[in-house]
């Protein structure tokens, strides 16, 4: 399969890929256009998530590429940045759907698993054969996690009793298992359980009336004496920092997932330019438009770059927390204002579903809030530029 370069990619980053991931990413694109994007706006009007993509998504590697147990190739952190990108350039909820499962869930379960739970349940996850979620976030507990976490673990013999609530879980409504962190009632310790949500008191309720990604199916969920055999607590996970570890990862691919959503807007907006005719010839004739156009692009040149080199920094064993957090930053900001100015370019046509741009405008503002907030990224740069530590 012939692999043809973005044109949104002004720069050419791509380039930088090896051959064989230039072709998974050829293989990955070709289904998503064929297959994903003729779906997904009905999709996100009805608040569903196509469920029928979940395992040809797992066959074109989409879970694995990341994990020594399931990849089909060794790869690198930029080539997984540019998986995440096309997913989100034809639909955020997809990109996010797979977030979850890749780089929370099979992520927690690599860096904090014991070899026996990686053996057991990463291969499961990357065929899409299970599906799971990653309970963090709870009803008065977001940015603050780290120190405002109230769910709680009590281990009875060689069983744990987990007992509380969690909010936003992507996934959650399907899930066959949970990743659920929980403060250790003995030593304060936040560790982390892999739980089937078949377990008896667990329950999850979908989270209804959203405006973004309204594809991702995200849950309330409650635990109420919730039992876990110590064989499914997570053997490596024993304080938060080893939770901010799969952070860090995710927040560098959520990065990626921002640019290619503003890819998507850009390339329908340059499109609807050359087709649409006002006063005699295409809008794309008319110099404010072109102007939108080259603000956009560069938003995205310069987001590209940024996102390249903390992925290789990632590989090359350099990337800090203030660099993924920097990243994250900039990037959502850029593709906030990109989608704005590619919605502004349709008119009135950019609030229907009928042309994507309504979809990309309304999906950013989710990815500009999740895995931190503008707020606290800027406070761990700030944090990392004067030493001096500003949370509070």
């Amino acid at each position: 399969m012939t692999f043809e370069p973005l044109s949104s990619d002004f720069f050419g980053y791509e380039n930088l890929l090896e051959e064989n991931e230039r072709a998974a990413l050829a293989r990955l694109r070709s289904y998503l256009e064929s297959d994903v994007r003729p779906v997904v706006n009905g999709c996100w009007e009805r608040a569903e998530f196509p469920s029928e993509i979940i395992k040809p998504l797992g066959a074109l590697g989409a879970y694995s590429f990341g994990w020594e147990e399931t990849r089909p190739f060794p790869n690198s952190a930029v080539f997984r940045g540019f998986v995440a990108l096309e997913l989100a350039r034809v639909d955020a909820s997809v990109a996010t759907f797979v977030g979850v499962q890749n780089g929370l869930v099979a992520g927690s379960i690599a860096a904090c698993g014991s070899a026996a739970q990686r053996a057991l349940w990463l291969p499961r996850l990357a065929s899409g054969d299970i599906v799971g979620a990653f309970a963090l976030t709870e009803p008065l507990s977001g940015s603050d996690s780290a120190q405002g976490l109230r769910t709680t673990a009590t281990l009875d013999g060689d069983t744990w009793v987990l007992n509380g609530q969690k909010r936003w879980i992507g996934n959650a409504t399907f899930s066959d298992i949970t990743i659920v962190w929980a403060k250790d009632t003995a030593d304060g310790a936040v560790k982390g359980f892999i739980v089937p949500t078949d377990t008896a008191g667990y329950t999850a309720t979908k989270i209804e009336g959203k405006v973004s990604l309204r594809s991702v199916q995200n849950a309330d969920i409650t635990l109420e004496n919730v039992l876990v055999p110590e064989h499914n607590r997570l053997q490596n996970a024993n304080s938060f920092r080893d939770t901010a570890r799969v952070l860090r990862f995710t927040r560098a691919e959520v990065s990626w997932a921002a640019v290619g959503l503003a890819m998507g807007a850009y390339e329908a907006a340059a499109a609807y330019a050359v087709e649409r005719v006002q006063f005699g010839k295409p809008i794309g004739g008319h110099q404010l438009v072109q102007n939108l156009l080259v603000k956009s692009l560069g938003n995205i040149t310069a987001s590209l770059g940024m996102v390249v080199r903390v992925s290789q920094m990632l590989d090359d064993g350099t990337q800090r927390d203030e660099h993924s957090a920097l990243t994250k930053s900039y990037t959502t900001c850029r593709m906030r204002e990109t989608v704005s100015w590619c919605r502004e370019l349709f008119g009135g046509n950019g609030i229907v579903l009928d042309y994507d741009i309504a979809r990309f405008f309304a999906d950013a503002e989710a990815i500009y809030s999740y895995e931190g907030t503008q707020e606290m990224n800027t406070l761990i740069v700030g944090r990392s530029i004067t030493g001096l530590a500003a949370f509070v």
